[in-house]
């Protein structure tokens, strides 16, 4: 199926897929790892083979050039969420087809299954303009509080300093790594590429704790 948009070097983008009849895709904490360490490995203009890294630290690896800078990311079960800007021309295109193939080939192998893993062709979403792109920043990093809550949309927050705890520890996301500069998956991200706020921490406390408490007035 034809996109509605073209996707063009310089612009942001929400890249998204589920798993095929919405079945999980992450079934393993270490189907989870190879999906991250994939995230890094496979945004790159060289091939690599991925034996031959699986063991390395990922910011000791000379992966080259990068095809799109990542703002934000989060694996669920049975879906993820990327958030992007395209520094390559055809990055996205490139970047998703390694990362959707790898992992597939991976997840099949693994737990002895054929066939399509997710549904078809990846999502995006071309972002226009600021509010659009603060509002997905957001919305990625918080997408896990409905593995604890799934309500809270609807009904608010009842602890908000527990649901940040619970993000700030939720391995399989980017919202680690902007409360924690230590984190190996650090290196996932490209901060520089994208407006202030995604580099200042008091601002990116400011703009989720925001989001938070809009929901806790239940609006």
């Amino acid at each position: 199926m034809q996109r509605s948009h073209v996707i063009s070097e310089g612009e942001y983008y929400h890249l998204y897929n589920r798993g095929v009849e919405k079945r999980n895709t992450f079934l393993t904490k270490q189907d989870y790892n190879r999906f991250r360490r994939l995230l890094y490995m496979a945004n790159s203009i060289e091939s690599f083979i991925f034996r031959d890294i699986e063991r390395k630290i990922l910011k000791d690896i000379d992966r080259g050039k990068p095809l799109v800078a990542i703002a934000a990311w989060v694996l669920m079960p049975n879906h993820f969420h990327i958030l992007v800007k395209e520094i390559a021309e055809g990055g996205i295109a490139a970047f998703m087809q390694k990362l959707c193939t790898g992992y597939s080939s991976y997840f099949n192998k693994r737990h002895d299954r054929v066939g399509p893993l997710f549904q078809g062709r990846y999502k995006s979403q071309h972002i226009e303009d600021d509010i659009h792109l603060n509002y997905l920043f957001a919305y990625i990093h918080l997408n896990p509080i409905k593995l604890i809550d799934p309500n809270w949309k609807e009904q608010g927050i009842a602890d908000i300093a527990k649901t940040k705890e619970f993000l700030s520890t939720y391995e399989y996301s980017s919202y680690p790594s902007y409360v924690d500069a230590s984190r190996e998956e650090n290196v996932l991200i490209s901060r520089n590429e994208f407006p202030e706020y995604f580099i200042d921490q008091k601002d990116f406390d400011d703009f989720h704790n925001d989001f938070l408490n809009f929901s806790n007035t239940g609006t």
